[in-house]
């Protein structure tokens, strides 16, 4: 991308507070962008091949929504802990395996997508998230559900797709779980003790779609 193409893309970002940048290959993050920090509120730099992300992502102190679908981040940098005012998070079709434990510092997050990563492991540590409504981790490899999904306030779980066969909570705070591999993640199709274990634990599973 030509560096007056990227030029007039941060002028306009200047005025909107919104920058997006989505299918142009960029390889990293933008530097530019550090001189936008004061005022950005949403970036979407999608469909790129970012691979990681800077530890300045951290100076972007007013960020509500980052949206960095189908790209190649196998992580994130502690400092995205720093993001006190973002609401959307969406990191869908990465290589993400896990996330940093500051993710807890996200106080304001609303959305949390993970679909299509390498997760093997439900995220632990996102209980503090207390406005989190959706946290979409369909398309991974989770195996299990640990009991400690109880303390989160989430609404809505996604765990459609994910490899293996794969274990719920048996019931709220309980230490054994039950197999998921005898059910489809359809709520019309649990069983109805299964269904009140999910709905105690704010646990929705949508149908897969044709």
């Amino acid at each position: 991308m030509g560096n007056s193409a990227l030029k007039s893309h941060l002028e306009t970002s200047q005025k909107t507070g919104v920058f997006q940048l989505t299918g142009k290959g960029l390889p990293e993050f933008p530097e530019e962008l550090q001189r936008l920090t004061a005022n950005l509120r949403t970036v979407d730099l999608s469909d790129n091949k970012l691979e990681s992300l800077p530890p300045s992502i951290g100076n972007y102190a007013q960020l509500r929504s980052l949206t960095l679908n189908a790209n190649r981040l196998g992580g994130l940098p502690d400092e995205i802990g720093k993001l006190k005012k973002l609401e959307t998070l969406s990191l869908s079709s990465n290589r993400i395996q896990h996330l940093p434990p500051t993710m807890d510092q996200l106080k304001a997050l609303r959305t949390l997508i993970l679909a299509g990563n390498r997760i093997s492991e439900f995220p632990t540590g996102l209980g503090g998230l207390r406005h989190l409504d959706l946290l979409d981790l369909s398309r991974n490899q989770i195996q299990s559900v640990p009991p400690e999904v109880s303390e989160l306030q989430v609404i809505e779980i996604n765990l459609n797709q994910n490899q293996g066969c794969n274990r719920f909570p048996q019931k709220t705070g309980a230490g054994s779980c039950f197999p998921l591999c005898d059910i489809t993640f359809s709520l019309s199709s649990v069983s109805e003790g299964r269904r009140q274990t999910a709905e105690a634990l704010r646990v929705v599973f949508v149908p897969i779609l044709a």
